[in-house]
């Protein structure tokens, strides 16, 4: 076997033993979990006071998902078990970070928009890719909502969660107020979140399958061995 060969040999051998990993940035799972941490960045400094142990959480928790999804395929190459177990912490992060949105939709008396409401899909459509995306987005909505005359003379109440009312000589009638920004900016980051944790479900079941028929570092360099095993004479 010449030098050559001998360098082919050694690469086939490395590259069964610890296969291609670390191409996160290309996971449709990071991205979105990318957008969620921007945006979370954006909702708590505007909405959640600097200084309140909330506005760390919600901000840890989305970069939790995203740090976990990318340490979990860097792992992948020598520990599947590994890559399950962080990507699984991604999953959990974004599920708490939900429930502070939601929290947040509860305590400020705004509410949370159903899974058939048409404005979740709206944003899904919009294929945002940034957070000037969602932004863009929210004041679209925002300015259609405006326009449909739910708003009153007196534009947007400035009260998270007010409300505003139109009487007329026979009736008086609650008007169901436009969605006011926080509300938009919740919602939006709900809907990406369940985006992602979606994604991550599936990657999840596809890594277990993978673990299950492959196996994991200990399974490759046995078999590795065994190939390289001289055949008794």
């Amino acid at each position: 076997m010449d030098g050559v060969e001998a360098v082919d040999k050694l690469m086939s051998e490395r590259e069964l033993l610890i296969p291609v990993h670390g191409g996160y940035r290309h996971l449709k799972s990071f991205r979105v979990a990318q957008l969620v941490y921007d945006l979370t960045m954006r909702f708590c400094d505007s909405y959640v006071g600097k200084r309140s142990r909330t506005h760390d959480q919600m901000v840890q928790a989305a970069r939790s998902g995203v740090q976990n999804i990318a340490e979990g395929s860097q792992a992948s190459g020598t520990s599947k078990k590994m890559e399950l177990k962080l990507t699984n912490v991604a999953r959990a992060s974004l599920e708490e970070l939900r429930l502070d949105y939601e929290d947040f939709l509860r305590q400020h008396g705004l509410p949370r928009w159903e899974r058939t409401d048409p404005r979740r899909q709206s944003l899904v459509d919009s294929r945002p890719a940034t957070a000037d995306d969602v932004a863009r987005w929210a004041k679209r909505l925002h300015g259609e909502a405006e326009q449909g005359g739910r708003s009153g003379p007196g534009g947007l109440p400035k009260e998270i969660g007010a409300s505003t009312t139109s009487t007329t000589s026979t009736t008086r009638a609650v008007q169901k107020p436009p969605p006011t920004y926080p509300e938009i900016a919740a919602n939006g980051a709900l809907v990406l979140i369940a985006v992602a944790t979606s994604l991550l479900e599936r990657q999840l079941a596809a890594q277990a399958g993978s673990f299950e028929k492959e196996g994991g570092f200990t399974e490759r360099l046995h078999r590795v061995r065994s190939q390289n095993r001289p055949n008794p004479a």
